[in-house]
């Protein structure tokens, strides 16, 4: 196989940056949080998974911070910019820890990135407004984060067979 070139590289994180910025802002357009404040099912996620399992961790993470700073400069503010990379940051970290497991699948993956990118807003959270009472929320945010990582390392899994990427 021949190996991709640094411009074919980086045209391709532009096309994915650009891919998880419309589902975060189509996301905003279609709340699911089914009255629930917070919750979200995190369609930019399935463009981090899949740059996990096919570019590699250097250009997951790349993506991932690029997409966020790129969302909250144009559709948010600061504030959401820190709970989002801390919630990013964490959940990418676990990701990363299980996907060298080779012990989890892509869902197992996914699924715990979604618990941990709440644990990472939640703490951030908890920081901000100077009390730990805000971690008696964190039964439902497990159960969402848990619920929503399946849905999107489902998706994942389900794009992964179909488009294959040589880089």
């Amino acid at each position: 196989m021949q190996t991709a070139s640094p411009t074919r590289k980086v045209a391709l994180s532009g096309v994915l940056v650009s891919l998880a910025a419309i589902f975060s802002y189509v996301e905003t357009l279609v709340p699911l949080g089914f009255g629930v404040p917070g919750i979200k099912l995190g369609l930019a996620n399935v463009v981090v998974v899949f740059a996990l399992y096919s570019m590699g961790v250097r250009y997951a993470l790349t993506i991932n911070v690029v997409r966020i700073i790129v969302v909250a400069s144009l559709f948010g503010s600061p504030v959401i910019m820190l709970y989002s990379l801390s919630g990013a940051l964490l959940s990418l970290l676990v990701m990363v820890i299980l996907y060298y497991t080779n012990k989890f699948s892509m869902v197992g993956v996914s699924m715990a990135g979604g618990v941990f990118h709440n644990i990472g807003q939640l703490l951030v959270a908890a920081a901000v407004v100077e009390t730990f009472q805000i971690l008696y929320y964190f039964p439902v945010l497990l159960v969402a984060g848990m619920i929503t990582g399946i849905i999107i390392g489902i998706i994942v899994t389900r794009v992964s067979r179909l488009v294959t990427i040589k880089i």
